[in-house]
Protein backbone atom coordinates (compact mmCIF):
# COMPACT_ATOMS: atom_id res chain seq x y z
CA UNK A 1 0.00 0.00 0.00
CA UNK A 2 1.59 3.14 -1.02
CA UNK A 3 1.69 6.70 0.86
CA UNK A 4 -1.38 8.33 -1.08
CA UNK A 5 -3.76 5.13 -0.22
CA UNK A 6 -2.79 5.07 3.35
CA UNK A 7 -3.43 8.92 3.52
CA UNK A 8 -7.15 7.94 2.71
CA UNK A 9 -9.67 9.82 0.16
CA UNK A 10 -7.57 12.26 -2.22
CA UNK A 11 -7.68 16.07 -1.17
CA UNK A 12 -6.99 18.53 -3.56
CA UNK A 13 -4.85 21.58 -2.08
CA UNK A 14 -7.59 22.56 0.09
CA UNK A 15 -7.85 19.90 1.80
CA UNK A 16 -11.36 19.13 0.99
CA UNK A 17 -12.06 15.73 -0.89
CA UNK A 18 -12.75 16.12 -4.18
CA UNK A 19 -16.05 13.67 -4.23
CA UNK A 20 -17.31 16.50 -1.33
CA UNK A 21 -16.50 19.23 -3.95
CA UNK A 22 -18.56 17.79 -6.95
CA UNK A 23 -21.36 16.92 -4.54
CA UNK A 24 -21.58 20.49 -3.58
CA UNK A 25 -21.11 21.83 -7.26
CA UNK A 26 -23.72 19.64 -8.35
CA UNK A 27 -26.09 20.53 -5.32
CA UNK A 28 -25.09 24.39 -6.40
CA UNK A 29 -26.66 23.46 -9.78
CA UNK A 30 -29.77 21.82 -8.67
CA UNK A 31 -30.94 24.95 -6.74
CA UNK A 32 -29.56 27.31 -9.25
CA UNK A 33 -31.68 25.40 -12.33
CA UNK A 34 -34.63 25.01 -9.40
CA UNK A 35 -34.43 28.78 -9.04
CA UNK A 36 -34.26 29.63 -12.77
CA UNK A 37 -37.33 27.34 -13.69
CA UNK A 38 -39.27 29.17 -10.52
CA UNK A 39 -38.74 32.33 -11.48
CA UNK A 40 -38.66 31.29 -15.22
CA UNK A 41 -41.71 33.79 -16.39
CA UNK A 42 -39.51 36.99 -15.40
CA UNK A 43 -35.91 35.72 -16.18
CA UNK A 44 -36.89 34.04 -19.76
CA UNK A 45 -38.17 37.32 -20.62
CA UNK A 46 -36.22 39.58 -19.56
CA UNK A 47 -33.10 37.94 -20.97
CA UNK A 48 -34.73 37.88 -24.14
CA UNK A 49 -34.86 41.68 -24.26
CA UNK A 50 -31.33 42.19 -23.32
CA UNK A 51 -30.27 39.92 -26.12
CA UNK A 52 -32.60 42.41 -28.23
CA UNK A 53 -31.03 45.36 -26.77
CA UNK A 54 -27.97 44.23 -27.20
CA UNK A 55 -28.71 43.25 -30.98
CA UNK A 56 -29.44 46.63 -31.22
CA UNK A 57 -26.93 48.67 -29.74
CA UNK A 58 -25.39 49.93 -32.52
CA UNK A 59 -28.28 51.89 -33.87
CA UNK A 60 -27.73 53.58 -30.51
CA UNK A 61 -23.94 54.13 -30.98
CA UNK A 62 -24.09 55.13 -34.41
CA UNK A 63 -26.82 57.27 -34.24
CA UNK A 64 -24.73 58.98 -30.57
CA UNK A 65 -21.99 59.29 -33.17
CA UNK A 66 -23.39 61.80 -35.36
CA UNK A 67 -24.39 63.89 -32.91
CA UNK A 68 -27.83 62.54 -31.65
CA UNK A 69 -28.78 63.18 -27.96
CA UNK A 70 -27.92 60.28 -25.86
CA UNK A 71 -31.18 60.35 -24.44
CA UNK A 72 -32.75 60.33 -28.19
CA UNK A 73 -30.46 58.00 -29.86
CA UNK A 74 -31.40 55.20 -26.81
CA UNK A 75 -34.70 55.77 -27.85
CA UNK A 76 -34.32 54.48 -30.78
CA UNK A 77 -32.70 51.37 -30.25
CA UNK A 78 -35.73 51.12 -28.28
CA UNK A 79 -37.94 51.77 -30.97
CA UNK A 80 -35.97 49.39 -33.26
CA UNK A 81 -36.27 46.16 -30.76
CA UNK A 82 -40.04 47.11 -29.86
CA UNK A 83 -40.97 47.03 -33.78
CA UNK A 84 -39.04 43.45 -34.35
CA UNK A 85 -41.10 42.05 -31.25
CA UNK A 86 -44.20 43.07 -32.43
CA UNK A 87 -43.56 41.86 -36.30
CA UNK A 88 -41.71 38.67 -34.51
CA UNK A 89 -45.31 38.16 -32.52
CA UNK A 90 -47.38 38.92 -35.05
CA UNK A 91 -45.55 36.74 -37.13
CA UNK A 92 -45.95 33.48 -34.89
CA UNK A 93 -49.00 33.88 -34.20
CA UNK A 94 -50.59 34.47 -37.78
CA UNK A 95 -48.20 31.36 -39.01
CA UNK A 96 -49.83 28.93 -36.22
CA UNK A 97 -53.00 30.08 -36.64
CA UNK A 98 -52.95 29.49 -40.28
CA UNK A 99 -51.21 26.48 -39.67
CA UNK A 100 -54.30 24.90 -37.15
CA UNK A 101 -56.88 25.97 -39.81
CA UNK A 102 -55.12 24.54 -42.87
CA UNK A 103 -54.69 21.30 -40.87
CA UNK A 104 -58.35 21.16 -39.60
CA UNK A 105 -59.66 21.46 -43.27
CA UNK A 106 -57.49 18.59 -44.19
CA UNK A 107 -58.93 16.49 -41.23
CA UNK A 108 -60.65 14.20 -43.75
CA UNK A 109 -58.17 13.42 -45.94
CA UNK A 110 -55.45 12.93 -42.76
CA UNK A 111 -57.74 10.41 -41.47
CA UNK A 112 -58.14 8.37 -44.61
CA UNK A 113 -54.41 8.67 -44.51
CA UNK A 114 -54.30 7.13 -41.37
CA UNK A 115 -56.66 4.54 -41.71
CA UNK A 116 -55.08 3.39 -45.61
CA UNK A 117 -51.45 3.48 -43.52
CA UNK A 118 -53.29 1.03 -40.68
CA UNK A 119 -54.39 -1.48 -43.72
CA UNK A 120 -51.85 -1.08 -45.63
CA UNK A 121 -49.75 -2.40 -43.01
CA UNK A 122 -52.00 -5.15 -41.59
CA UNK A 123 -51.21 -6.98 -45.46
CA UNK A 124 -47.78 -7.35 -44.31
CA UNK A 125 -49.21 -9.44 -41.06
CA UNK A 126 -49.44 -7.12 -38.32
CA UNK A 127 -51.95 -7.16 -36.07
CA UNK A 128 -54.13 -4.28 -36.97
CA UNK A 129 -56.05 -3.94 -33.33
CA UNK A 130 -52.92 -3.68 -32.14
CA UNK A 131 -51.41 -1.40 -34.44
CA UNK A 132 -54.57 1.09 -33.91
CA UNK A 133 -53.89 0.91 -29.87
CA UNK A 134 -50.46 1.60 -30.93
CA UNK A 135 -51.09 4.54 -32.55
CA UNK A 136 -54.04 5.91 -31.09
CA UNK A 137 -52.28 8.45 -29.27
CA UNK A 138 -50.63 10.03 -32.68
CA UNK A 139 -54.60 10.08 -34.55
CA UNK A 140 -55.28 12.67 -36.50
CA UNK A 141 -57.79 13.87 -33.62
CA UNK A 142 -55.21 13.68 -31.47
CA UNK A 143 -52.85 15.74 -33.18
CA UNK A 144 -55.54 18.59 -34.50
CA UNK A 145 -55.73 18.40 -30.40
CA UNK A 146 -52.01 19.23 -30.21
CA UNK A 147 -51.87 21.83 -32.50
CA UNK A 148 -54.66 23.88 -31.43
CA UNK A 149 -52.86 23.86 -28.07
CA UNK A 150 -50.26 25.07 -29.63
CA UNK A 151 -52.28 27.95 -31.60
CA UNK A 152 -53.44 29.26 -28.42
CA UNK A 153 -50.07 29.11 -26.17
CA UNK A 154 -48.78 31.30 -29.42
CA UNK A 155 -51.57 33.26 -29.19
CA UNK A 156 -50.46 33.89 -25.24
CA UNK A 157 -46.92 35.34 -26.54
CA UNK A 158 -48.62 38.92 -26.32
CA UNK A 159 -48.56 38.18 -22.69
CA UNK A 160 -45.08 37.50 -22.76
CA UNK A 161 -44.47 40.81 -25.15
CA UNK A 162 -45.85 42.90 -22.57
CA UNK A 163 -43.26 41.75 -19.69
CA UNK A 164 -40.39 42.15 -22.17
CA UNK A 165 -42.13 45.50 -23.41
CA UNK A 166 -41.99 47.12 -19.28
CA UNK A 167 -38.87 45.74 -19.00
CA UNK A 168 -37.57 47.52 -22.03
CA UNK A 169 -38.39 50.84 -21.01
CA UNK A 170 -36.27 50.91 -17.91
CA UNK A 171 -33.16 49.38 -19.62
CA UNK A 172 -33.56 52.42 -22.28
CA UNK A 173 -32.92 54.49 -19.46
CA UNK A 174 -29.63 52.81 -18.36
CA UNK A 175 -28.34 52.70 -22.13
CA UNK A 176 -26.45 55.97 -22.44
CA UNK A 177 -24.58 55.41 -19.64
CA UNK A 178 -24.16 51.74 -20.31
CA UNK A 179 -20.61 52.05 -22.68
CA UNK A 180 -19.16 54.15 -19.29
CA UNK A 181 -20.06 51.47 -17.14
CA UNK A 182 -18.82 48.49 -19.07
CA UNK A 183 -15.33 50.68 -19.78
CA UNK A 184 -15.43 50.78 -15.70
CA UNK A 185 -16.18 47.58 -15.05
CA UNK A 186 -13.65 46.00 -17.23
CA UNK A 187 -10.81 48.47 -16.25
CA UNK A 188 -11.24 47.02 -12.65
CA UNK A 189 -12.03 43.17 -13.39
CA UNK A 190 -9.95 42.64 -16.89
CA UNK A 191 -10.85 39.61 -17.35
CA UNK A 192 -14.36 39.60 -16.40
CA UNK A 193 -14.71 42.90 -18.71
CA UNK A 194 -13.37 40.49 -21.85
CA UNK A 195 -15.59 37.56 -21.34
CA UNK A 196 -18.36 40.59 -21.10
CA UNK A 197 -17.05 41.87 -24.89
CA UNK A 198 -16.66 38.68 -25.79
CA UNK A 199 -20.23 37.83 -24.87
CA UNK A 200 -22.06 40.73 -26.39
CA UNK A 201 -20.27 40.60 -29.49
CA UNK A 202 -20.95 37.18 -29.94
CA UNK A 203 -24.71 37.53 -28.96
CA UNK A 204 -24.88 40.23 -31.71
CA UNK A 205 -23.39 38.02 -34.56
CA UNK A 206 -25.61 34.93 -33.92
CA UNK A 207 -28.78 36.82 -33.88
CA UNK A 208 -27.59 39.05 -37.20
CA UNK A 209 -26.13 35.91 -38.97
CA UNK A 210 -28.99 33.68 -37.92
CA UNK A 211 -31.91 36.27 -38.55
CA UNK A 212 -30.41 36.68 -42.39
CA UNK A 213 -29.87 32.92 -43.00
CA UNK A 214 -33.24 32.42 -41.49
CA UNK A 215 -34.47 34.42 -44.10
CA UNK A 216 -32.80 33.27 -46.94
CA UNK A 217 -33.79 29.50 -45.78
CA UNK A 218 -37.28 30.41 -45.50
CA UNK A 219 -37.08 32.39 -49.44
CA UNK A 220 -35.85 29.27 -50.50
CA UNK A 221 -38.37 26.57 -48.64
CA UNK A 222 -40.84 28.84 -49.93
CA UNK A 223 -39.73 29.13 -53.20
CA UNK A 224 -39.48 25.39 -53.20
CA UNK A 225 -43.31 24.53 -52.06
CA UNK A 226 -44.58 27.28 -54.53
CA UNK A 227 -42.70 25.60 -57.07
CA UNK A 228 -44.19 22.23 -55.96
CA UNK A 229 -47.76 23.40 -55.76
CA UNK A 230 -47.62 22.68 -52.06
CA UNK A 231 -50.89 24.94 -50.92
CA UNK A 232 -49.98 27.70 -48.26
CA UNK A 233 -46.19 28.26 -49.01
CA UNK A 234 -46.14 31.44 -47.52
CA UNK A 235 -46.89 30.34 -44.46
CA UNK A 236 -44.58 27.56 -44.19
CA UNK A 237 -41.82 29.77 -45.40
CA UNK A 238 -42.60 32.53 -42.60
CA UNK A 239 -43.02 28.93 -39.95
CA UNK A 240 -39.35 27.90 -41.29
CA UNK A 241 -37.86 31.76 -40.85
CA UNK A 242 -39.53 31.51 -37.37
CA UNK A 243 -38.12 28.11 -36.18
CA UNK A 244 -34.08 28.97 -37.81
CA UNK A 245 -33.87 30.13 -34.25
CA UNK A 246 -34.50 27.14 -32.30
CA UNK A 247 -31.31 24.96 -33.03
CA UNK A 248 -31.21 21.21 -33.81
CA UNK A 249 -34.52 20.39 -33.79
CA UNK A 250 -36.25 23.95 -35.27
CA UNK A 251 -35.60 22.52 -39.09
CA UNK A 252 -37.90 19.37 -38.16
CA UNK A 253 -40.71 21.63 -37.11
CA UNK A 254 -40.70 23.52 -39.85
CA UNK A 255 -40.66 20.62 -41.87
CA UNK A 256 -43.18 18.47 -40.59
CA UNK A 257 -46.42 20.51 -41.59
CA UNK A 258 -45.74 20.86 -45.10
CA UNK A 259 -44.56 17.70 -45.60
CA UNK A 260 -48.10 16.09 -44.66
CA UNK A 261 -50.04 18.99 -46.32
CA UNK A 262 -47.74 18.11 -49.64
CA UNK A 263 -48.73 14.03 -48.87
CA UNK A 264 -52.26 14.70 -48.47
CA UNK A 265 -52.62 17.19 -51.33
CA UNK A 266 -50.07 16.67 -54.13
CA UNK A 267 -49.20 12.66 -53.01
CA UNK A 268 -46.01 10.64 -51.81
CA UNK A 269 -44.13 11.78 -54.49
CA UNK A 270 -44.07 15.74 -53.75
CA UNK A 271 -44.15 14.90 -49.89
CA UNK A 272 -40.48 13.25 -50.28
CA UNK A 273 -39.24 16.12 -52.66
CA UNK A 274 -40.29 18.37 -49.85
CA UNK A 275 -38.21 16.74 -47.07
CA UNK A 276 -35.49 15.94 -49.40
CA UNK A 277 -35.74 20.22 -50.54
CA UNK A 278 -35.53 21.37 -47.22
CA UNK A 279 -33.51 19.17 -45.81
CA UNK A 280 -30.85 19.72 -48.26
CA UNK A 281 -31.57 23.37 -47.70
CA UNK A 282 -30.78 22.86 -44.30
CA UNK A 283 -27.84 21.11 -44.39
CA UNK A 284 -25.61 23.01 -47.25
CA UNK A 285 -26.69 26.57 -45.62
CA UNK A 286 -26.89 26.11 -41.61
CA UNK A 287 -24.05 22.99 -41.28
CA UNK A 288 -21.78 24.53 -43.93
CA UNK A 289 -22.32 28.34 -45.38
CA UNK A 290 -23.53 29.88 -41.77
CA UNK A 291 -20.99 28.66 -39.38
CA UNK A 292 -18.04 30.53 -41.74
CA UNK A 293 -19.85 33.76 -40.80
CA UNK A 294 -21.09 33.16 -37.37
CA UNK A 295 -17.52 31.72 -36.12
CA UNK A 296 -17.17 32.05 -32.68
CA UNK A 297 -20.26 33.46 -31.78
CA UNK A 298 -21.74 30.29 -30.95
CA UNK A 299 -18.01 28.76 -29.71
CA UNK A 300 -19.98 25.72 -28.42
CA UNK A 301 -19.79 21.63 -30.13
CA UNK A 302 -22.93 20.85 -31.88
CA UNK A 303 -23.82 18.07 -29.07
CA UNK A 304 -23.80 20.59 -26.05
CA UNK A 305 -25.93 22.79 -28.47
CA UNK A 306 -28.19 19.74 -28.25
CA UNK A 307 -27.94 19.55 -24.52
CA UNK A 308 -28.56 23.51 -23.96
CA UNK A 309 -32.02 23.42 -25.86
CA UNK A 310 -33.54 20.41 -24.16
CA UNK A 311 -31.84 21.94 -20.50
CA UNK A 312 -33.33 25.34 -21.42
CA UNK A 313 -36.70 24.39 -22.79
CA UNK A 314 -37.19 22.28 -19.52
CA UNK A 315 -35.91 25.08 -17.35
CA UNK A 316 -38.18 28.19 -19.26
CA UNK A 317 -40.41 26.25 -21.29
CA UNK A 318 -41.25 27.16 -24.80
CA UNK A 319 -38.96 30.75 -24.79
CA UNK A 320 -36.37 28.27 -23.73
CA UNK A 321 -35.89 27.12 -26.82
CA UNK A 322 -35.43 30.28 -28.53
CA UNK A 323 -32.89 31.30 -25.81
CA UNK A 324 -30.78 28.25 -25.43
CA UNK A 325 -27.87 29.30 -27.12
CA UNK A 326 -27.97 32.85 -25.59
CA UNK A 327 -27.88 31.14 -22.44
CA UNK A 328 -25.50 28.88 -22.81
CA UNK A 329 -23.06 31.44 -23.80
CA UNK A 330 -23.73 33.63 -21.26
CA UNK A 331 -22.91 31.21 -18.50
CA UNK A 332 -20.07 29.95 -20.65
CA UNK A 333 -18.83 33.81 -20.58
CA UNK A 334 -19.61 34.36 -17.27
CA UNK A 335 -18.11 31.26 -15.57
CA UNK A 336 -15.78 29.47 -17.70
CA UNK A 337 -14.33 32.09 -20.07
CA UNK A 338 -13.47 34.37 -17.07
CA UNK A 339 -11.56 31.91 -15.19
CA UNK A 340 -7.97 30.69 -16.30
CA UNK A 341 -8.72 27.36 -14.13
CA UNK A 342 -11.43 26.32 -15.88
CA UNK A 343 -10.03 26.13 -18.99
CA UNK A 344 -10.00 22.44 -19.10
CA UNK A 345 -13.90 22.72 -19.38
CA UNK A 346 -13.48 25.19 -22.29
CA UNK A 347 -11.36 23.06 -24.57
CA UNK A 348 -14.04 20.10 -23.79
CA UNK A 349 -17.53 22.05 -24.73
CA UNK A 350 -15.83 24.21 -26.78
CA UNK A 351 -16.34 23.98 -30.94
CA UNK A 352 -12.45 25.65 -31.18
CA UNK A 353 -10.37 23.50 -28.24
CA UNK A 354 -7.24 25.21 -29.49
CA UNK A 355 -8.34 28.82 -28.32
CA UNK A 356 -8.20 27.50 -24.66
CA UNK A 357 -4.68 25.79 -25.28
CA UNK A 358 -3.75 29.30 -26.75
CA UNK A 359 -4.15 31.10 -23.84
CA UNK A 360 -3.15 28.89 -22.16
CA UNK A 361 0.18 28.64 -23.42
CA UNK A 362 0.11 32.47 -23.87
CA UNK A 363 0.00 32.85 -19.86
Amino acid sequence: MDEQTAAGPRRDEGGAPMLAKVALVLAAIAVSLWLLRDFSAIVAPLFLGVNLLITAYPVHSWLARQGVPRWLSATAAGLTVLLVLVLGAVAVVWSVTSMVDALRDYGPQFTALYTSTIDYLARFGFDQAALLEQLRGISPGSILSVVGDIASRASGATALTMVVLVAMVFMVMDLPSMGERFRIAGRLQPGLGDSVRAFVLGIRRYWMVTTIFGLVVAVLDGAVLLLLGVPLPLVWAVLSFITNYIPNVGFVIGLVPPALLALVENGPVTALVVVIAYSVLNFVIQSIIQPKFTGDAVGITPTVSFISLLLWTAVFGGLGALIALPFTLMIKAMLIDSDPRMRWLNALISSNPRKALALDRAD
